[in-house]
């Protein structure tokens, strides 16, 4: 298949957006920000759909992020307002790193709320050899994700980091054989379809408010309340419970 856009393909309730120039590490171009936007809105209309995987194509590289010509000319707010996106959206997202994600890439990787890679995955964020200030979206990720000491060193170093460190800060949030990647992708969206989509979809809006602070959402007890008189708990509790 030829480099091009991120592909967006749906099957067995699960939308896969995939980065599709291995030759290339999978960059991200300029123009791709649309393409993403449109594929996820697209999969938003979709009832059928219970998760999010971004994968990139290929054995090596999940993604680069962007080319230093993009970095240099065409770098602006559309990347950042669309990684805000892609952390509240409202299914849930797992970013499959296969192999090495770098830049900006590393950005979009953490706003999944999983991130499965295999041993020999690495990641570093150039961005202050390159005399860039990262924007901040990017960095209150990092933050809260991976907590102040260790972004600074990532941030302020330029540091590549092996695929085990990342799993001891926080970066990955599981790392297993090359082999076993399918299926523990497989085991995971499994046990997501497994649950009802409106708790879940409801309960990461609140998580994610709780983590970035907000003090009125950690103490809103709507939802909860809306669950606990539903009828879907209901059924659910009546098949779990033993039969007399």
């Amino acid at each position: 298949m030829a480099d091009g856009p991120p592909s967006l393909t749906v099957a067995g309730g699960v939308a896969t957006i995939r980065f599709e120039r291995p030759a290339e590490h999978n960059r991200i171009d300029p123009d791709d920000i649309a393409v993403l936007r449109a594929h996820l809105g697209q999969v938003a209309t979709l009832s059928e759909v219970r998760a999010v995987v971004f994968r990139g194509a290929g054995d090596k590289t999940f993604s680069s992020g962007f080319t230093l010509g993009a970095i240099r000319e065409r770098l602006d707010r559309d990347f950042e307002d669309l990684l805000d996106g892609v952390e509240q959206f409202a299914l849930p997202t797992i970013a499959v790193l296969h192999g090495g994600v770098y830049g900006g890439a590393t950005d979009l990787a953490l706003c999944c709320d999983w991130r499965i890679g295999v041993t020999g995955t690495r990641m570093f964020m150039p961005a202050a050899r390159f005399g860039l200030h990262y924007y901040p979206g990017g960095l209150r990720r990092y933050v809260g994700a991976l907590g102040a000491a260790q972004a600074k060193r990532i941030f302020l170093t330029g540091q590549t980091l092996r695929a085990e460190e990342m799993l001891r800060i926080g970066f990955l949030t599981e790392l297993v054989p090359r082999g076993r990647l399918e299926r523990t992708l497989a085991d995971t969206l499994a046990a997501i379809a497994q649950c009802e989509p409106s708790v879940v979809q409801s309960m990461k809006r609140q998580l994610n408010a709780i983590a970035a602070g907000d003090v009125a959402a950690a103490q809103a007890r709507g939802d909860y309340e809306t669950s606990l008189a539903s009828a879907e708990l209901k059924r659910r509790l009546d098949a779990l419970s033993p039969k007399r």
